[in-house]
């Protein structure tokens, strides 16, 4: 079951969903929008040798170049980036959500791929974005760019998240796929 708006008002009024900063005009007809912060990060331009190994910390860590407190990010075409979310949430233990771009980044040609929040979850959302655009797409902080969508799960969840993303701040680069 996904929840409205008047769900949504309810279970932040309670404290069970915590956002902060939070706004009541964040919250939409069936989600909750969130906003972009000041940090990106970019692929490295590496030799045309180099070959990135996902299981492989130092590759992961060599591959990437971390920009913070940013006023503009400009995505070149075809770039694919890694931005974070404003806002912090913690989530409850019975309730999952999937994080969408706006629909508007879409029309200007960006994409996202969808992202779970498991219940439990704490922290900000990176966010896996491409410009699919030709040409370059000027990103500010606190835009409004994600919009997430929550659902209650049929039971409270036995084992909320915990895992290696789990009270991130920014950014987190991949973790090493073993």
């Amino acid at each position: 079951m996904i929840l409205s708006d008047f769900d949504l008002d309810n279970v932040i009024r309670d404290k069970r969903l915590v956002i902060k900063p939070f706004s009541r005009n964040m919250v939409r007809e069936n989600g909750i929008d969130f906003r972009l912060s000041n940090e990106i990060v970019r692929h490295r331009n590496m030799p045309a040798d180099f070959v990135y190994d996902p299981s492989d910390e130092k590759s992961i860590k060599n591959a990437f170049t971390t920009s913070k407190r940013t006023s503009r990010m400009i995505l070149e075409p075809k770039e694919q980036v890694l931005l974070s979310t404003y806002e912090h949430l913690s989530m409850p233990d019975d309730l999952v959500a999937f994080v969408e771009l706006r629909s508007t980044w879409a029309r200007n040609g960006l994409s996202m791929p969808p992202t779970i929040i498991d219940a439990g979850f704490k922290g900000t959302i990176t966010l896996e974005v491409i410009n699919n655009a030709p040409f370059r797409m000027l990103l500010k902080p606190k835009y409004p760019f994600a919009h997430i969508i929550f659902m209650k799960a049929t039971s409270r969840i036995r084992n909320p998240y915990s895992g290696s993303y789990f009270e991130q701040r920014g950014v987190k680069l991949p973790k090493v796929i073993k």
